[in-house]
Parts: structure tokens; sequence; C-alpha cells
């Protein structure tokens, strides 16, 4: 059997960035129903940070990251969807994404037209599908909606919102500085709110005249959930999707109950990316987005996959802005 050595990051134990190392790895052959892909570039996202740090198990030693984008060079047997040659992008399981090339299950791999350059394609899959789901899914967002969009300028939030001023909602963003006001503004956020210097729910009561907002989205979690619940009108929903500061707290569900017959979901991405019957339409529908140019998809910082531990740094300290990739 032949190997190659590529580079990658691998984690050995959970904790700080520094855990993660930049090394030699060997590649052997793709085996049944998997691929050889030699990666152009690997996204950044929150939820690597979870890995990273345990708060999400993963087996050790392991490696990281969900997102990337390259081009296929050896199939293992079974693989019919893709051929050598084809320029793929994913989102998903599992992890190890952070490398020149690695070896992986074909079923999450889509074909990356050619109009989508390497490096938005390994940044949009894993917040584009995200968003996809969660606007169309998990709530069928309407036009003349009401929508509260935590954390607006992060990776997820400003694709989100440019989808939702495409369906005609109403966009109320809530965001942690000034800079990030003005970046929310920019894209067209209908209502901006510094959460740190503004009481959101007063906020949002206030916009909405007292009625609340039809379906609120958390990726923020424990500092920002029980809360969202008050901004909500009668027979909303509440969507979390992400744990920014920590775990949601247990939720009594009669709480549900009392604050207008409330609807909740926690959805994740692994549930649509494995089902190819829901992939492949997601992907054509954030293709399409984004080729017609409705959805942008800005690069804000690029790092070399070297330096993960910085770009760790700066993720974790809220120093980035909309998506981020790594470039092997």
């Amino acid at each position: 059997m032949s190997k190659i050595t590529t580079k990658a990051i691998r984690i050995n134990e959970v904790g700080p960035p520094e855990v993660m190392k930049y090394l030699d790895v060997e590649l052997g052959e793709p085996g049944p129903g998997e691929v050889l892909i030699r990666q152009k570039a690997c996204g950044l996202n929150y939820i690597d940070i979870y890995f990273r740090s345990g708060y999400y198990p993963q087996p050790l030693p392991g490696g990281i990251g969900m997102e990337g984008s390259g081009i296929i060079e050896k199939l293992g047997s079974g693989v019919e969807h893709v051929k050598v040659g084809d320029r793929v992008a994913y989102a998903g399981r599992p992890t190890g994404a952070y490398a020149e090339a690695r070896i992986m299950p074909a079923d999450i791999l889509v074909k990356l037209p050619d109009a989508i350059s390497f490096e938005t394609g390994a940044g949009m899959m894993m917040q584009g599908l995200t968003v996809q789901y969660l606007l169309n899914d998990v709530y069928k967002v309407q036009k003349g909606d009401t929508v509260l969009f935590h954390a607006i300028c992060g990776g997820v939030g400003l694709i989100a919102l440019q989808w939702l001023k495409v369906v005609g909602a109403n966009v109320i963003g809530t965001v942690s500085s000034k800079e990030k006001a003005d970046i929310a503004k920019s894209y067209g956020c209908d209502h901006v709110i510094l959460y740190r210097d503004e009481d959101f729910v007063a906020r949002v009561k206030e916009i909405t005249a007292g009625k609340g907002v039809a379906v609120a989205y958390d990726a923020v979690g424990k500092d920002t959930f029980m809360k969202t619940l008050d901004c909500i009108s009668p027979r909303g929903m509440a969507v979390t999707f992400g744990n920014a500061s920590g775990s949601v707290p247990p939720l009594d569900l009669s709480l549900l109950g009392t604050k207008g017959s409330l609807r909740v979901c926690r959805p994740t991405i692994a549930s649509y990316v494995l089902n190819r019957s829901l992939l492949e339409p997601m992907a054509v529908d954030l293709f399409n987005r984004v080729t017609s140019g409705q959805v942008k998809i800005e690069i804000k910082q690029v790092y070399a996959l070297a330096d993960a531990v910085q770009a760790h740094r700066d993720l974790e300290g809220r120093k980035t802005t909309g998506t981020s990739v790594l470039i092997p």
C-alpha cells in the first residue's frame, strides 16, 4: 500500500489553542466509500473550538476542523457521485479538515461549481448550509416576518442577514461593538442592538411595539437564551444552534406555555449533511444564491494552516468578523 505524507493539525489532548500541533501525517489508500482529497482551503468555525476544548468529545489523538474544499485525487471502491479531478467541498464530520490532504467519506462531498473559488467554497459550506436549514426547514421565514438574530456579524450571521433581506424579512441583529454595528448596517440590518450597552429584550419590545419576533436564532447560548424567550411573539419559535457562551441551562417546558405557547428547536448540521437527499438540494440552493449574487461570501480573515493556533485565539477573542479560512 502506497503512502503519502501530508501536513495536518492534530490534537493529543483537549485544552487551549496551543494543544493544536502542526505535524507530518501519513495517509494510506482510500477504502470503500472513501476518497483522497487534496485540500485547497479549510474553513474556520466556532464548532472547532468546541472540539479542541473538549466541550464536544471526540477520540484522541485526532484531527480538527469540519469544512474544506479541494480536488479529488483518488477514489475508493463504490464511490460513484464524484470522480478523480472533481472540485468538491464539504461540511461535517469526521473532524480532520485542518490538513493539506485527507482521506474521508465521500458521502458528504458535493461538487463545487467552477464559479465559486476554493477559498469561498471552504468558507461557506458549514455556515451557508446552516443558514439554509435554519431559514427554510427549522422555521420557514416569510416575507414580512420580524426576526431576531444574535451575533449578526459572525460568519453565520452575515450570511443569514443577506438571505433574510432577499426573503423580505425585517431583521433585528445583536452585536458586541460599534464597529460590528456599522458592518451589520452596511449589510442592510434593519435594527442593530449593542447587547453590551442595551437591554436587548427591551429594545426588541420597543422595535416591535410589544409584539415580539416571529423567530429568534441564538448561537450564543447560556448568556442570552432565557432572555431570548422574552423576545418572541405568542406561538413563535426560538432556535438555539450554538453555545458560544456555554450550554443553555435545563429548560422547564411549562415555561414555554406561560410565555405564549412558544416552540423551541435545537438543530445540528449533522442531521442534514449526513442525509444526501437533504444535502444535495440544500447545496444547490446555497450555490445558486452565491453565484447569483444574492448572498456574498466575503472572506474577512485568511490564515496559513500552520497558524491555526493564532486563528483560534482570534476567533475565541471575538476579533474576527464574517468568514475565515485556513490555507494549506
